[in-house]
């Protein structure tokens, strides 16, 4: 039977209200989950040290795995900002004297890490420097994903899920998703996409899956695969157009979300759909979402519809961890270097025609056409604090492969944009395992203090947690970088330092996502203030060295009054 004939006679048992649900399926094949991939699971490396003949015996201390411990304590992972034993990622340690071999096991927190090679090489080459370890072998392997805190059955062993959102349509939102979860996939993650556009699904159409069986997991359907990456989109069970009202389509997509047994994965890709209306709130609300990507182009309209988007996944406790600035500049085809060689060809004044067709070629691939524009990536960095941003090139091939079932990183994967493609899935598993994995203390938290017309810069997520630094109100109300105090293209400041008053005052502070504050200023303004920004603000201010304020103001005046000319 063919894939969409049965998946729809399928839905129309499955897609209706639970009350009529008065059938007993019978399993005709059986999903089988995939924790890790099998490559990842067998990444076993020893490397072994000659042993000098001549050397003495090496007395093996009683408490060894102490030693290891502490000299392991040296490689910091670069995301969680701690060190991997700290982290937990040192298991099974166990040593052979007879050998003087030390085995274990590096238990990171996804197996699509991607420092996991240089965290193996580090923990050899530490270890090989005790004198009693010869050899040292490490096998990588990854942590089991939690359940999902969802109600939902099919997604419960789902250890992420990554909403990729535009609030606009046309922005190349769903190619985005398709080549993350395929660049994901690629960095050794079991991945899955949803795509959750019921008016117009994309998926059917990018990507052609590997087969069109049809399997069921008891009263659930398994998701399609393609390259092992797995598959399940609205189009695959009613390929014609969703002619329904915002109520019907609420009501479709909670039944939708909960038809397909997904498994376990260490990825879910969500492609949303555009806008911020009902079924974007949906499923907000029924999915435990771990994080959201943002896709704009670099247009002004574009831009405005981001801001939206992020202040949509900022109401609803989704931080936003990654921009995608599609169709940021347009790449030039090879098929455009013959048309080159002719113009050069037909050029009486050039002696050596195919020295300067290689010259003049390179000169054009070097050179950016940004036909849309330069783009917002470093506004919405400044406002948002949002550190990731990619640009991925406009090129003709991204749509050709995407038209013709295919993710364009599997069949292009030494392109440009493909590299663009994996640098965010890389950068995806590391804001993630940030999310997830972060301890609150690593925050920051800002109170203001009304009788010292002071803003408390603190380490943590409450008042009580310690002080870190106070910066004046008009200090943090000068620094804003907003569109309105500065100018967007030139970077020229608007807010001079003369118009705000010394007795401004914050009426209002709020955590925005996982990396910003939000401020409303007694003089009508609001700000946005990245954290990092808050810090490197902080950090300029030279610290007290006591906290009683009076002797601080003496202390000035005397240093003032010596360094006064006689």
């Amino acid at each position: 039977m063919h894939c969409s004939t049965a998946i729809r006679i399928f839905a129309t048992i499955v897609l209706l209200p639970r009350a009529t649900l008065s059938f007993a399926p019978q399993t005709i094949g059986r999903l089988t989950p995939t924790t890790l991939s099998p490559s990842f699971i067998s990444i076993t490396q020893t490397t072994t040290r000659l042993r000098d003949a001549s050397s003495n015996t090496v007395e093996i201390p009683t408490e060894w795995q102490g030693v290891v411990l502490s000299k392991l304590k040296q490689i910091q992972d670069p995301d969680l900002n701690v060190d991997i034993v700290t982290a937990g990622f040192c298991q099974n340690l166990q040593y052979d004297p007879a050998n003087a071999k030390l085995s274990m096991d590096l238990e990171l927190t996804t197996p699509a890490c991607p420092v996991k090679d240089q965290f193996q090489r580090d923990c050899e080459q530490l270890l090989l420097e005790l004198p009693w370890i010869q050899q040292v072998e490490v096998t990588l392997t990854a942590q089991a994903q939690g359940t999902s805190s969802t109600s939902l059955a099919g997604l419960a062993q789902v250890g992420a899920i990554v909403a990729v959102s535009s609030c606009k349509g046309g922005v190349g939102k769903s190619t985005t998703a398709v080549n993350l979860a395929f660049s994901l996939q690629q960095l050794g993650a079991t991945v899955g996409i949803l795509d959750t556009d019921l008016y117009g699904p994309s998926l059917p159409t990018m990507v052609t899956p590997d087969d069109d069986i049809v399997r069921f997991v008891g009263r659930q359907i398994a998701p399609l695969q393609r390259n092992g990456v797995r598959l399940l989109s609205f189009g695959h069970i009613h390929d014609q157009a969703a002619v329904m009202r915002g109520a019907m389509v609420t009501q479709l997509l909670e039944q939708f979300l909960d038809v397909c047994q997904w498994g376990k994965l260490d990825y879910l890709i969500l492609d949303m759909p555009p806008g911020t209306g009902d079924i974007p709130l949906t499923l907000t609300q029924k999915l435990n979402l771990t994080a959201a990507v943002i896709v704009t182009t670099p247009t002004e309209l574009s831009f405005q519809d981001v801001k939206k988007g992020i202040e949509m996944f900022d109401t609803v406790q989704v931080p936003c961890i990654a921009v995608v600035e599609n169709m940021a500049h347009y790449e030039l085809p090879e098929s455009m270097k013959e048309t080159v060689a002719k113009a050069v060809k037909q050029s009486s004044h050039v002696t050596n025609a195919e020295q300067v067709t290689q010259e003049v070629w390179k000169a054009l691939q070097n050179t950016p056409l940004p036909i849309f524009g330069a783009g917002h990536r470093s506004t919405l960095q400044q406002m948002y604090g949002i550190e990731q941003h990619f640009k991925v090139p406009l090129m003709d091939q991204v749509a050709y492969e995407g038209d013709h079932g295919t993710p364009f990183v599997l069949q292009q994967p030494d392109s440009s944009a493909a590299r663009v493609y994996r640098s965010l899935a890389q950068a995806v598993v590391q804001e993630v395992a940030k999310v997830k994995y972060t301890h609150p203390n690593q925050r920051l938290f800002l109170e203001y203090n009304r009788d010292e017309h002071v803003v408390a810069l603190k380490q943590g997520t409450s008042p009580q947690d310690e002080e870190i630094s106070t910066l004046s109100p008009a200090t943090i109300r000068r620094a804003c970088r907003c569109a309105a105090c500065v100018e967007e293209l030139t970077g020229r400041q608007i807010l001079l330092p003369s118009m705000v008053s010394e007795n401004i005052a914050p009426l209002r502070m709020q955590s925005v996502g996982n990396y910003a504050w939000s401020i409303d200023w007694s003089d009508g303004h609001r700000s946005l203030y990245p954290e990092k920004s808050l810090r490197a603000l902080a950090s300029q201010k030279p610290k007290s060295t006591t906290k009683d304020s009076s002797s601080t103001t003496l202390a000035s005046v005397v240093r003032e009054r010596v360094q006064e000319p006689v």
